[in-house]
């Protein structure tokens, strides 16, 4: 989410938390009339607002590892204090590096935080290039390990391709993280919250825009095919296609969130974090699973 509006939930979230008996609102908000594409609700778990708000992913080294979560209250005070105050949509190579996407209130920077399978933390800082959106909300990392894609708020017709910080040889933690190429979109999309790679050539994507005027629904589930697998020496092409509204379900009405996104390979399983309006943002926020037919 954009700077002010994360500013402004932060704040919210602080005192909702203080109200854990206050009385719920009681009206249902209605699923979507729109068809639901090719992938079928399955399930879904409480999101808790302060640790799984932002983002989630599946890691599959170590072996029977957690899955991981992002949320305001995940942020070590450490990175904090030194102004990266949010915390985007991690990804996790499947060899086992977990990375999280940072961004501060200002300035002409993001941050990278990469967790090796040994534990061991480092920190990867992209310089904006021209015309670059300050915040950093997800990142996917490619299937082969090299290339990490990362998108911009707002109505984009690109995603950010870069060099995977601490896997790709070409990178250092003491050296600008850069941008190598990009992806041609042929449909604009926005605010997209998480990408995730469910194959080498293909990104579901959950986007969180609220007008429903470019593809016809709100708060879209998009996949997108890529002409090419990323290969960090030229750009290629994305065509996009919206398979359906993600769950809008809360016993209080407003504007629902969505969040991150996590493809699981091992299972097949899709889950989407949404995050409930008001009050309910402490109550009945889902990351909810999908299966694929």
């Amino acid at each position: 989410m954009p700077a002010r509006t994360r500013q402004r939930r932060h704040t919210a979230l602080a005192g909702l938390v203080t109200l854990a008996t206050a009385a719920v609102l009681s009206l249902a908000v209605s699923p979507p009339a729109t068809a639901a594409g090719t992938w079928t609700e399955t399930g879904s778990d409480r999101a808790d607002p302060l640790t799984e708000s932002q983002g989630l992913t599946s890691v599959e080294v170590p072996a029977n590892s957690p899955n991981r979560y992002t949320g305001i209250g995940t942020i070590p005070l450490g990175v904090s204090s030194r102004g990266w105050n949010h915390v985007g949509d991690p990804d996790a190579s499947y060899n086992g590096y977990y990375i999280e996407p940072y961004q501060r209130d200002s300035g002409n920077s993001k941050m990278y935080r990469v967790q090796a399978p040994g534990g061991t933390w480092s920190e990867y800082v992209h310089t904006l290039g021209p015309g670059e959106a300050l915040n950093n909300s997800w990142d996917a990392v490619s299937p082969d390990g090299q290339w990490m894609l990362s998108g911009e708020w707002g109505t984009m017709t690109r995603l950010l391709v870069f060099p995977t910080p601490r896997i790709n040889a070409a990178t250092s933690p003491s050296a600008n993280l850069p941008q190598v190429s990009t992806v041609r979109l042929d449909h604009a999309v926005r605010d997209v919250q998480g990408c995730d790679f469910a194959g080498p050539t293909t990104l579901l994507c959950s986007s969180d825009d609220p007008e429903g005027s470019l593809f016809g629904i709100t708060k879209p589930l998009l996949q997108i095919d890529l002409s090419a697998a990323p290969n960090g020496s030229s750009d290629v092409t994305g065509h996009v296609t919206a398979l359906r509204q993600l769950p809008l379900r809360s016993s209080c009405s407003g504007g629902f969130e969505a969040e991150g996104i996590d493809y699981d390979r091992r299972t097949g399983i899709l889950r989407v974090i949404v995050v409930s309006p008001g009050f309910c943002v402490l109550t009945d926020s889902k990351t909810y699973k999908f299966s694929r037919g």
